[in-house]
């Protein structure tokens, strides 16, 4: 549970890009508008060797090329139904850890960056994973952000969704630095981390920034 008292300790945003089988993530923190890396780490919505969890449109797409109707049989939308509820699981105790660890660095997480793009119009996976086959590792993609989004009501997160295309743009507005300069900062902050620093990393950790400043400018205006 995170506290409601931003004088507790040091404020930091938690930033998402999700992926099948999990999610990177990057915690940071802002000091006198100076970014800081205070957590770069992996979330899983899955375990070794489960299916269910790592791939459940997946499994659902094999059983209903079985069925007679190749349609969602009983049994595809119960696969996939289990499959949801170990990712939402999982995702919820793995940010309940991260919380913990970034309480280990006296830190308060106070909002959670969660990237998305423009498939908000999928709203039936299920339906749609069957419907375009190609498209199943879309639908695993999008199941793990819903599981993030469950894991962010659990753990009492606010959480800010920002879509990844469009991301550079609201960095370089909200934080009032140029493209190259947001890069170059990027760049340092990776050294400073260590590797894995990658283009997922580099966009989770922009987004936590973005959501942080944000979130300084509005608490700044009410006052």
């Amino acid at each position: 549970m995170v506290t409601n008292r931003e004088d507790a300790a040091p404020l930091a945003g938690l930033g998402f890009r999700a992926h099948q089988g999990g999610a990177v993530v990057v915690g940071l923190a802002v000091g006198e508008g100076e970014p800081r890396v205070v957590l770069s780490t992996l979330l899983e919505t899955c375990t070794d060797g489960d299916r269910l969890s790592f791939e459940p449109y997946r499994v659902a797409a094999e059983i209903a090329r079985r069925d007679p109707q190749s349609g969602a049989s009983t049994e595809a939308a119960a696969a996939v139904a289990e499959g949801r509820k170990r990712q939402d699981r999982l995702a919820a105790q793995a940010l309940q850890n991260i919380i913990r660890q970034l309480g280990k660095t006296n830190h308060t997480p106070v909002v959670a960056a969660l990237l998305v793009n423009r498939a908000g119009w999928v709203t039936d996976l299920l339906a749609y994973s069957l419907a375009w086959p190609e498209h199943v590792p879309v639908a695993e993609a999008l199941a793990v952000r819903d599981a993030l989004r469950f894991a962010f009501r659990q753990c009492n997160v606010e959480v800010a969704e920002l879509d990844e295309k469009s991301l550079p743009d609201l960095a370089a507005e909200t934080l009032g630095i140029s493209a190259a300069e947001i890069d170059a900062r990027l760049k340092a902050l990776g050294a400073a981390v260590g590797r894995p620093w990658r283009k997922e990393q580099k966009l989770a950790c922009l987004a936590a920034w973005v959501a942080m400043a944000g979130r300084r400018l509005t608490i700044a205006r009410l006052k």
